[in-house]
């Protein structure tokens, strides 16, 4: 038996992903096909809530198609319905990019509802197929008041991650989705959303003012040489550096990013996925510390594309190039980042 506490409104919006997917009909490949009225449909025990559900259909894209528009199309009718009384909002979409989409979302929602993201690694046609459940536990996710003032979750296999931390770490399981660097927030368990850890809330982003910004993102690797790097000057508003280590690059890279550095933001973070970059441990030729010195900007614990989004999300909104620096470490600094 499920237990929903002051039973309201949850609105499930729809983006597409491999819980929507279907055949087209000849029992081939599968491509999104079904709406959000569909999803819900589908999913056993999800009467038994007693919520009223309301189905919109933003988009029905793959995962790897997805846009930051379609994310900004999200958030605003995500607020509309909080705004009429929903008690909290589920998007699901395609698992490829959510620990990209979930941060996208977050760095714009400032309500304490909760918005959580949702999607499934089999679609409905296989045997198993995870999308029912992962939705039933998404939405009773949203409608607890345990899950308000989190921000925005992601809800897969019946735990609770943060945006900012949460990784796809397979490329097939149905347990894919983890937090490598803190665990999950809590759990779904008989039907109730547990929740044992409750950070503190990240700054929000400005709304989108400017259109077109390209961030682009690059991996340091085993004796690469960065011929490539050059040929971002002029094609980039902005630039990730995935890095060796706690923050290591090449020695050919140095200069390079040096260059780069004088023309757009440069990030600095780890291409490990849990633990931060360092700012003063090294201090050989592509150290942290050297990069730092030539004007490199920290991404602290966020890894690489995460620190993409947030920095996608400020050149977006308006950020001056100047004022990257300052706005990264009240996304990134545990202290200041709790600040309103």
């Amino acid at each position: 038996m499920y237990t929903v506490i002051a039973v309201q409104t949850v609105a499930v919006l729809s983006l597409g992903g491999t819980i929507s997917m279907t055949s087209p009909g000849d029992g081939g490949p599968v491509v999104p096909a079904l709406g959000s009225a569909d999803l819900v449909r589908s999913v056993p025990g999800l009467e038994a809530t007693g919520l009223d559900l309301v189905t919109v259909d933003v988009r029905r894209l793959a995962g790897s198609a997805m846009t930051m528009s379609a994310l900004d199309e999200a958030v605003r009718l995500a607020a509309e319905h909080v705004d009429a009384g929903a008690a909290g909002v589920v998007v699901t979409q395609g698992t490829d990019t959510i620990e990209e989409t979930s941060f996208a979302l977050d760095l714009r929602w400032d309500r304490e509802e909760p918005l959580v993201v949702t999607g499934a690694m089999r679609h409905p046609a296989l045997a198993g197929a995870d999308g029912p459940g992962n939705l039933l536990a998404a939405v009773l996710t949203a409608a607890s008041p345990a899950a308000r003032g989190l921000g925005c979750v992601v809800v897969m296999a019946d735990e609770l991650h943060a945006a900012r931390w949460v990784r796809k770490t397979h490329t097939t399981g149905v347990t894919a989705f983890g937090s490598p660097a803190t665990g999950p927030l809590g759990q779904v368990v008989e039907g109730r959303p547990m929740v044992h850890l409750r950070p503190p809330r990240l700054p929000t982003t400005p709304p989108p003012v400017l259109d077109d910004i390209r961030v682009a993102l690059v991996t340091a690797v085993l004796d690469d040489d960065g011929t490539l790097l050059p040929a971002l000057a002029g094609r980039a508003d902005g630039l990730v550096v995935a890095a060796l280590g706690v923050g290591h690059v090449p020695v050919p890279w140095v200069e390079p990013l040096t260059d780069l550095v004088a023309q757009m933001p440069v990030i600095l973070a780890s291409r490990i996925g849990a633990g931060p970059v360092l700012t003063s441990m090294y201090g050989f030729p592509g150290s942290e510390a050297d990069l730092i010195d030539r004007g490199l900007v920290p991404a602290g614990p966020l890894d690489p594309y995460k620190a993409r989004v947030l920095l996608h999300r400020l050149l977006a909104g308006g950020t001056k190039p100047g004022d990257v620096a300052p706005a990264f470490a009240r996304f990134t600094d545990p202290v200041t980042s709790s600040s309103p």
